[in-house]
């Protein structure tokens, strides 16, 4: 199996390289959850049986189809949906990277052991926000920088009103430049 990147550009993540698995973001999950926030994606799910996400082959088909070697995970419980196929995907040669605040356990112990069981595994812990930033890269890439302008400033506190003030002032000079 490949070493998965650690350092240097080839260990960021970008909307080309990365496919996102949202693992049980579902009511009776996020009911148990008490490490972080609930959240509650809206996203089209498979329904399975398996506690590892990963040993169903539509799930592990969803993502080959993708043609992307990195994963980026988030799940309900951490130490079961999360660390059990981030685990098994690493196996078959996936690089993981994890997301530590989207992700939740029955106990902050609980999400904290998973967490550090994956990462002594080989994976990346990341958070939404360092994962946000990695996709968007560079403000002069305005396909989504609005979107993720407007994420930053409803969920990301100070950083969010900063941003909101660099994204004006990149608005001016554009209409100044025009």
């Amino acid at each position: 199996m490949e070493a998965s990147p650690k350092v240097g550009l080839e260990a960021l993540l970008t909307p080309d390289n990365c496919v996102l698995v949202l693992i049980d973001h579902q009511p009776f999950q996020l009911a148990n959850v008490n490490s972080h926030e609930r959240v509650f994606p809206n996203q089209t799910s498979i329904n399975r049986t398996f506690i590892n996400a990963w040993e169903d082959t539509r799930v592990v088909d969803a993502v080959k189809t993708t043609g992307r070697k990195k994963l980026v995970i988030a799940a309900l419980w951490s130490e079961m949906c999360l660390a059990i196929p981030g685990i098994h995907a690493m196996g078959d040669g996936y690089h993981v990277y994890v997301v530590t605040d989207a992700s939740g356990g029955v106990s902050p112990e609980a999400h904290d052991m998973a967490i550090r069981r994956l990462v002594a595994a080989g994976a990346q812990p990341i958070t939404w926000l360092g994962m946000a930033g990695e996709l968007q890269r560079d403000w002069a890439r305005r396909e989504r920088s609005e979107e993720v302008a407007q994420l930053f400033l409803d969920h990301a506190g100070a950083a969010g009103s900063v941003l909101a003030w660099e994204m004006q002032l990149l608005r001016a000079k554009r209409v100044e430049g025009a």
